[in-house]
Parts: C-alpha cells; structure tokens; sequence
C-alpha cells in the first residue's frame, strides 16, 4: 500500500510543498506522512531545520524511516507514531504544516487541524491537499463509508471549524493527473 501511496501522492505533495514556501530553517510538521516521501523534500528544503512526522501506521513509521534513515540519524528528521493532538510538542513551535490525503479522515469537528493551528506559529502557514470530490465520488475504494468527501464549499467549511479565519484561507484547483482536480488550500495563522 505504501508503495502505491508514493505513486499517487507524487504531485499532491509537490503542489502542497510548493504551497507552503519551505524555507532552510523551517520547522516542518506531516501529519499522516505514509511511506516518508514528502518528509525527505522537506529535508532537503530545510537542511538547517526540523522535519517532524505524525503518522497512525506503525508499517508507515517502518517505511518512512527506511526512506529518511540518515535524516533521522542527523536528527534533522523525528517520526512519532500517533495523532496530531496527542503530540509532544510546544504550541506555537512550528513553522509550516503538511497534510495532503489525510482530510478524508479527520473527526467532524476539525479536532485535528485545531489541534495542528495551535502548533503554528504566528505568521505559520498549514497547506491540506484534497481530491476534489468531483474526481473522488468516481472511485469504488472513496465511499462515504470510509473517506468524507471534500469540494471546495467542504474543505472551507472544515478549515474554518479549525478557527482560521476567511482571511486566512486560500484554495486553488490543481489538476494531479488526467481526468483528476485537487484542492490546494493553505491557511497562515496570523498574530492579530
């Protein structure tokens, strides 16, 4: 499965990085990072930075630190086993976040990425990639029994429930392959 998870989140991933600006320093946060793919161009675009991970997959936590073993070994990179909101670190003490493919499992109430605003630091910016809907209600395996289904209406609304603020929010359609719209959006947490 990890396998195919790096074929289909190649350009998600690149869409939502190149959302988020990494700058050399940046401390990074994934949540849900699968087989460690995005988490190593994260590594690599913030060489004197952090890259931290949160995933609920201990085959995950096993591939993404075969992929990223030297980073880890550096102590650039930090893999954590778990969720966004039982995680160790100090609010405000992140500067980008990461979520791409993973919306489609959060609670209703936007737990999650409440959670994850509260690690932001001011000025911090999360970019979430979704499937539109539109592409997704096509595929057998995304039933409303097992993935919420997201257009641009839905991914507001969830962002929102996360307390960032209209103006803090940006979608875009992107398209990742033929036949295939996602969303990009990113939200900045801005120090009013």
């Amino acid at each position: 499965m990890g396998r195919v998870m790096e074929l289909i989140n190649v350009a998600p991933n690149r869409e939502a990085i190149d959302a988020l600006e990494i700058g050399p320093t940046d401390v990074v946060l994934e949540m849900g990072f699968g087989p460690g793919c995005a988490i190593g161009s994260l590594a690599e675009m913030a060489p004197r930075g952090t890259i931290f991970g949160v995933d609920p997959s201990e085959e995950m936590m096993a591939s993404a630190a075969r992929r990223n073993g030297r980073a880890i070994a550096e102590g650039r990179v930090r893999l954590m086993k778990g969720r966004v909101d039982d995680l160790p670190l100090s609010p405000g003490s992140i500067d980008k976040i990461l979520a791409v493919n993973v919306a489609y499992f959060f609670d209703d109430d936007a737990g999650e990425l409440g959670a994850a605003r509260h690690l932001l630091k001011p000025g911090g910016k999360m970019a979430i990639y979704v499937t539109d809907k539109s592409s997704m209600s096509r595929w057998k395996f995304a039933s409303p029994a097992t993935h919420r289904l997201f257009g641009r209406d839905e991914l507001a609304a969830l962002i929102r429930g996360a307390e960032f603020r209209d103006d803090e929010v940006s979608i875009r359609e992107v398209d990742v392959a033929p036949g295939v719209k996602g969303l990009v959006a990113t939200a900045t947490k801005r120090s009013y």
